[in-house]
């Protein structure tokens, strides 16, 4: 595993930061945030009355008065909308989404399987993808957390989200969640409350835990070492939902965490700003 080198406290303080600014920019002359980016996450103030709010004709969170607006990492650079109704009719809000530069990673794997599956293997990735992305665009009734988000594991940040990875020098997809080194056998919390979807030992994300925080908001926790929970389980915030772990594709023990917003994997310490603590600000 490439050497931890990112205080988790300093990478949400700069987090923290950009949401200051963003709120800033919200209550002046211009709409755009410097979260609207791909891999961010959108927050537009919901004028009175508007409903049935779209992104990508996909649903998406309510909270607060705010709508808060997943967006891949593959979404086109430019103008995009949000559609709503309002006073019985469709209406459009239109922001833009703008350029981030994301870091690059290199990672040598042993395994070599691990970066080039032969037949079998991939036939049981493409159906464990097909699951999850089934469970991504969930959008339950289930009740959205009101007290915020709680780090689901303290340590060192070993990987960033939206790093572009090359896993023995192959070029695969950007990292879609929040790497957190930590010994083997360290809690994993549930950040917030919510409903336990999929227990599972996947290909790549080892054994997996999927978390529904309701209105389309979907947590994922990868590579613990043990599962404490079980599906259709209901949790509360703190309560351990896993161990830190090896499992899958790893180099070391370490905590995956994917935070998706309306089937987008988004930046959790962005969710996390947006959603402070209890206390928090």
């Amino acid at each position: 595993m490439p050497k931890p080198s990112h205080p988790l406290p300093v990478v949400l303080a700069l987090w923290a930061l950009c949401m200051t600014l963003s709120v800033q920019a919200q209550s002046g002359q211009s709409e755009q945030t410097p979260l609207a980016v791909p891999g961010g996450i959108y927050v537009w103030p919901l004028p009175a009355g508007a409903n049935n709010i779209h992104f990508n004709n996909r649903p998406v969170l309510v909270n607060q008065g705010r709508a808060l607006i997943g967006i891949a990492l593959s979404q086109p650079l430019g103008s995009a909308e949000i559609r709503y109704q309002l006073d019985g009719a469709t209406r459009v809000h239109h922001f833009t989404v703008q350029d981030k530069a994301y870091t690059e990673q290199h990672i040598t794997l042993k395994n070599r399987e691990m970066v080039n599956p032969n037949p079998q293997q991939l036939a049981r990735i493409r159906e464990e993808s097909r699951r999850q992305r089934q469970l991504y665009l969930r959008y339950s009734d289930y009740p959205t957390p009101q007290q915020g988000f709680v780090l689901p594991l303290e340590g060192r940040v070993s990987s960033l989200f939206g790093h572009r990875r090359f896993f023995n020098g192959e070029p695969r997809n950007p990292h879609s969640g929040l790497d957190i080194a930590a010994p083997t056998g360290t809690p994993v919390l549930a950040p917030a409350s919510g409903q336990v979807v999929l227990v599972d030992n996947l290909y790549y994300n080892g054994k997996t835990v999927f978390l529904d925080h309701g209105q389309g908001l979907i947590t994922m926790y990868c590579h613990l070492s043990e599962q404490a929970v079980a599906e259709g389980e209901s949790v509360e915030q703190g309560q351990v939902i896993g161990l830190v772990g090896a499992t899958g594709r790893v180099t070391g023990p370490h905590l995956h965490w994917s935070v998706s917003l309306n089937g987008y994997r988004v930046n959790p310490t962005t969710l996390m700003a947006l959603l402070p603590p209890p206390g928090g600000s």
